[in-house]
C-alpha cells in the first residue's frame, strides 16, 4: 500500500495514476521536507517580530527596518501631475501620474527591457540609458505646459523613483543601495547614493526632471492603496521578487534617534528577504540549498530564494532533476533545456497548476515542446504538477508569516487591517492567495476574517508619484 501523503497538499491533490510505490514514496518524502505546519508557522511568526524588534533599533541587521522618510499618508483627494520612474527587474517604467481627486488616477507609461548587459556593466551605462528612457518618454508622451513666470526650478518635472533594491535610506531623497539582487550587478553602484548616480544622469542628458523621491516597490504599494483605503495599513510585493512595508509609530523607530517631525507615523520598508540568513527557523531543504550555492548571490536573501517568482521554478526544477537521476520520472531521461539553470520558469509552473484537463495536456505542452523532454506519460505529468504544488504551496505559506508577523507586530490581530497586495504571484497564480488566506486563518482563526485583502495594481507607480507629491506639498 502506498504511503499516505503528507498534509500539505492533502486538500488540493489528485490520485497519480499508475504511480509505482518507489514514485509515491520518493513524493511523500518531498512533501514532508516542504511541509509547514502551523506550529513550524508561528515559529516563524515569533522570529519574525523578533528580528522586526532589532532592525528598528538598530542599523544593519538582517531584517533592515529601513526608514523610507514617508511620513504622509493620501486622503485620495489630491490633486496634480507627477512623474514615476520604476526599476526592479526585467522592465523599466516611466509613468505620467495625473490625480484628479476623489480618488480618480489617470496613467500614461512607457516600457524598456533592461538587457542583461545594462544589468552587469557600469552603472553609469545604466543610468544614462534610464535618463534617456525618461528623455524619450517626455518628448512623445507628456503634455504638460509651465506658465512663464515659474523659476528653472519649478519648470522641471517633479519624479517619484522606485527603486526595488535594499537602500539604506537617510532622506525622502537620498539611498544608499547596500547590495543588488534580481540579477543585477553593476559593481561600481553599490554603496553610493541612487537618487544622486540618476540626478547627474539627467544632468548629462539635460533631461527637465527633480529626483523628489525615493521609494522601494512595496513603500509605493502602501501609499498606493492607501490612497483607495486610508485604513491601509500594509503592503506587499509578491511577483519576481517579495517584501513588505507597513506604517510604524515613529517612538518605536528607535535607531532614528531624535527625529523630529510632526507626524505619528513613518513607512518602514522590511526588507524581508534576507530573513533568517543565519538559518535558525526556515526549513531549508536540499534543493533549496543547492538553489542558494548556484545563484549569483549565494548565502543573501535566503527567503527571498524560498516565496518569490524568480526562484520557484529552479527549486521545482531541482526536485525533477533529483527524479530524473532516480530514474523516478521521465524513465530517466532528461533534456539540454531543462539541465540550464533557471529554464523551468516559474510561468510553468503557474500553467501546470491550473491544468485541470483529464490527460494534462498544457502540461504535456510546456514539458514536451517548450523543455525538449523526450516523451512523458500521464504519471509523470502527474508528478510534475504534485512538484509544483508543493513548491508553491509552500511560498504561500511562508508569505503568510511575515504578514501574520506584522499584524501582530502591530497590534492588529483583533482589530483587524487592510492590505494591499501587488505582483505577479499574488495577482495570477493559481491559488495562491487563497493558500495564504488559509494559513492566515490556521494562525489567527476567525480574527483572519477581519484582515481585507486586495490586490493593488500598479502600486509602485502611482505610490512613488504620491511620494513626489506629497513631499513637494510639503
Amino acid at each position: 500500500m502506498p504511503p499516505i501523503l503528507s498534509s500539505i497538499i492533502r486538500d488540493e491533490i489528485k490520485p497519480i495514476d499508475g504511480a509505482s510505490d518507489s514514485q509515491l514514496s520518493a513524493i511523500d518524502g518531498i512533501a514532508k521536507e516542504f511541509d509547514l505546519t502551523v506550529e513550524k508557522l508561528s515559529e516563524i511568526v515569533n522570529h519574525f517580530c523578533n528580528e522586526m524588534d532589532k532592525g528598528l533599533e538598530k542599523s544593519g541587521m538582517t531584517v533592515a527596518m529601513i526608514p523610507s522618510f514617508v511620513t504622509g499618508i493620501p486622503t485620495g483627494n489630491e490633486v496634480g501631475t507627477f512623474l514615476a520612474l520604476d526599476l526592479g527587474g526585467t522592465n523599466l517604467r516611466i509613468c505620467e501620474i495625473a490625480f484628479e481627486g476623489k480618488g480618480v488616477i489617470n496613467v500614461k507609461q512607457q516600457k524598456h527591457k533592461v538587457t542583461e548587459n545594462l544589468k552587469t556593466g557600469p552603472a553609469n551605462q545604466l543610468f544614462d540609458f534610464i535618463a534617456d528612457c525618461i528623455d524619450k518618454f517626455l518628448s512623445e508622451l507628456v503634455t504638460v505646459q509651465f506658465e512663464n513666470d515659474q523659476s528653472e526650478n519649478d519648470k522641471k518635472f517633479k519624479m517619484g523613483f522606485t527603486f526595488s533594491f535594499p537602500v539604506e535610506q537617510t532622506a525622502i531623497n537620498k539611498g544608499t543601495l547596500i547590495k543588488w539582487t534580481k540579477g543585477f550587478t553593476c559593481p561600481d553602484a553599490e554603496n553610493k547614493d541612487v537618487v544622486f548616480m540618476l540626478q547627474e544622469a539627467l544632468k548629462r542628458k539635460e533631461v527637465p526632471v527633480v529626483v523628489a523621491a525615493l521609494v522601494n516597490d512595496t513603500v509605493g504599494t502602501l501609499l498606493s492603496h492607501s490612497y483607495k483605503d486610508p485604513d491601509t495599513l500594509i503592503g506587499i510585493i509578491y511577483g519576481t521578487g517579495t517584501n513588505g512595508a507597513y506604517f510604524e509609530d515613529i517612538p518605536k523607530i528607535k535607531k532614528l534617534n531624535k527625529y523630529s517631525n510632526d507626524s505619528e507615523k513613518m513607512i518602514i520598508n522590511i526588507e524581508w528577504g534576507a530573513f533568517d540568513s543565519e538559518k535558525k527557523v526556515l526549513p531549508l531543504t536540499m534543493f533549496d540549498n543547492k538553489l542558494d550555492r548556484e545563484s549569483n548571490n549565494p548565502h543573501y536573501q535566503i527567503f527571498e530564494k524560498m516565496i518569490s517568482g524568480m526562484y520557484l521554478g529552479e527549486i521545482t526544477r531541482n526536485i525533477l532533476l533529483h527524479l530524473i537521476d532516480r530514474m523516478l520520472l521521465f524513465d530517466g531521461y532528461s533534456s539540454k533545456e531543462l539541465n540550464r539553470h533557471y529554464s523551468f520558469e516559474t510561468e510553468y509552473m503557474s500553467t501546470i497548476e491550473a491544468d485541470e484537463s483529464h490527460a494534462l495536456d498544457d502540461t504535456k505542452k510546456v514539458l514536451e515542446e517548450l523543455l525538449n523532454i523526450p516523451s512523458t506519460t500521464l504519471t509523470d505529468r502527474q508528478i510534475v504538477k504534485r512538484v509544483c504544488q508543493i513548491v508553491a504551496l509552500r511560498a504561500a505559506r511562508l508569505s503568510s508569516a511575515t504578514l501574520a508577523a506584522i499584524i501582530t507586530h502591530c497590534g492588529r490581530v483583533e482589530s483587524g487591517s487592510s492590505v494591499g497586495i501587488d505582483g505577479s504571484l499574488f495577482e495570477f497564480y493559481p491559488h495562491f492567495s487563497a493558500r495564504i488566506k488559509t494559513a492566515l486563518q490556521e494562525l489567527f482563526g476567525t480574527n483572519a476574517d477581519k484582515i481585507k485583502i486586495s490586490l493593488a495594481r500598479d502600486g509602485s507607480g502611482v505610490g512613488a508619484a504620491l511620494a513626489a507629491m506629497l513631499t513637494t506639498k510639503k
